[in-house]
């Protein structure tokens, strides 16, 4: 079975090592390397690694800018950012860059493991206890910065994909709108997709803040069909 391939970039001597001893006691989950001394990148080419696990509070280097150049030079990787407790103003700013999710320093193992194993399929992950106020403030931040004005103006949706948009703004999962709508969790993930590409958009907390800016929170009574 091939295993997951997880970086560490961590400069809590350890916590590196703690966390990486218990990767490696996972049967489907590998620590191919963890570093906090400034050589993240050259790890990253090096190893390749599906999953990028980052300390959001590196003392000696900006985990933000880190995030940014492996995202943008390794856009297949998923980066996790590792916190006690990022404020908003952080969770959007590494959004905004393309991270996977996040996970709290007060996690349970099984969440930990649950959040690496997620983000290696490809979702996003984002801690039940930020979900509630954090929408509100990624409009604040898209509105602000102008970014809404960026996406395409005339892109022609389904019936259905409105529905769906309409459900993710309202932060629910794929396997809560496939309960919702009656229908199959790939289904979802089909719609979302194809979302994502009508809209020119990379993850789902985008598409909700362009749905929530662009007014797009109702529900559709176009003419189109699933």
């Amino acid at each position: 079975m091939s295993k997951i391939r997880v970086l560490l970039i961590e400069d809590n001597r350890l916590l590196r090592e703690g966390i990486t001893a218990m990767l490696n006691e996972q049967p489907d989950i590998k620590a191919v390397s963890s570093t906090g001394n400034g050589d993240a990148m050259e790890k990253a080419k090096k190893h390749k690694p599906q999953v990028v696990l980052l300390d959001l509070g590196l003392r000696s280097q900006n985990s933000l800018r880190i995030a940014e150049l492996i995202k943008k030079e390794f856009p297949k990787t998923q980066v996790v950012v590792m916190d006690l407790i990022p404020t908003q103003a952080e969770v959007a700013e590494f959004v905004q860059v393309g991270v996977s999710g996040f996970i709290l320093k007060d996690a349970t193992i099984d969440d930990f493991l649950h959040t690496i194993r997620t983000v290696a399929e490809g979702n996003k992950v984002l801690p039940a206890s930020l979900t509630d106020s954090l929408f509100s403030h990624i409009v604040e931040y898209a509105v602000k910065s102008g970014k809404a004005n960026r996406f395409m103006k005339a892109v022609k949706l389904t019936r259905r994909e409105h529905e769906v948009v309409n459900l993710i703004a309202r932060g629910m999962s794929n396997k809560e709108i496939a309960k919702e709508l009656y229908i199959a969790v790939y289904t979802v993930k089909s719609h979302v997709h194809n979302i994502l590409e009508k809209l020119a958009l990379h993850t789902r907390l985008e598409l909700a803040s362009f749905a929530l800016t662009e007014g797009m929170v109702r529900k559709s009574s176009g003419p189109d069909s699933e």
